[in-house]
């Protein structure tokens, strides 16, 4: 199957970013692409609680789900949404970062909401609190698809090995973490961990990221790290899409499953044991 990560420097408009999106979309698709993904808030990248609100809409209204399930249909392909900021009906009044995979029909095939909040002190000037603004997901979620299955996560997921590791043993040949990495921690681990989670797994890690300086009309802008990242299941780099915004390909092989689980069953290797 030949995929397409697509790498974006949205704003915080989602009505901006909807036309560059589906552009990259379509350029894909004509080259040849059936499984093309975007990155983690493809709609609106905003540390801005009041503009969010004020732009984000519900699943069932949001614009760009719509259209690109619309253009999922249209080019017969399967698009990986890497993830949509959407307000929620939570009574807290917290939006939800949700990813979803669509069919080549348009269809919903499967929802995945971020487990992990991204609540850290890279700096003493830089501080990040996912968890105000977005509420946690709770479920592991697992897709079948004609190419292989799918294991989605978000973004700070990838700090969580055991996550990764209990969807593999359930069956994920491919992992995806689409991203929108912060520039400090990436430089320092953005490919150390998903070729870590490749390695372990055994399986396709897909990252699409966003990257840049990203144009904020309220709020502070934010910057993300960009190099989209392709990792065969040996844990070897198959594509790196550097800082500049344009669309990573690779092409997936069921087979480099089998035989890196093969050489190493290392999921077939775990023990219970005691301690600390």
């Amino acid at each position: 199957m030949k995929t397409a990560l697509l790498q974006l420097s949205v704003t915080d408009d989602p009505a901006e970013n909807l036309p560059v999106t589906l552009s990259l979309v379509r350029e894909a698709a004509t080259r040849g692409a059936g499984f093309i993904m975007t990155p983690e808030v493809t709609n609106c990248l905003s540390s801005d609680r009041v503009h969010q609100n004020a732009v984000l809409k519900h699943e069932e209204d949001d614009r760009t789900l719509a259209a690109l399930r619309a253009e999922a249909e249209r080019l017969n392909v399967w698009i990986l949404i890497g993830s949509l900021a959407l307000l929620t009906r939570d009574a807290d009044g917290r939006f939800a970062n949700r990813s979803f995979l669509i069919g080549p029909d348009g269809t919903i095939v499967a929802r995945y909401d971020k487990i992990h909040m991204f609540d850290v002190n890279v700096s003493e000037t830089e501080q990040y609190r996912e968890s105000a603004g977005y509420r946690p997901g709770e479920e592991a979620v697992m897709a079948e698809t004609p190419f292989g299955r799918i294991g989605l996560t978000i973004c700070y997921d990838l700090r969580f090995p055991h996550l990764y590791r209990r969807l593999a043993k359930a069956g994920a040949t491919i992992l995806t973490v689409p991203a929108a990495f912060n520039d400090t921690t990436g430089a320092a681990h953005w490919e150390p961990l998903l070729r870590a989670r490749a390695i372990e797994c055994g399986a396709y890690v897909l990252a699409p990221a966003q990257t840049g300086t990203h144009a904020a009309h309220n709020g502070r802008p934010r910057r993300t790290y960009g190099h989209s990242l392709a990792v065969s299941p040996w844990g070897e780099v198959l594509g790196d899409g550097g800082t500049e915004t344009g669309i990573t390909y690779v092409d997936l092989d069921p087979e480099a499953v089998a035989h890196a689980r093969h050489r190493v069953p290392s999921l077939t290797h775990d023990r219970d044991f005691r301690g600390p």
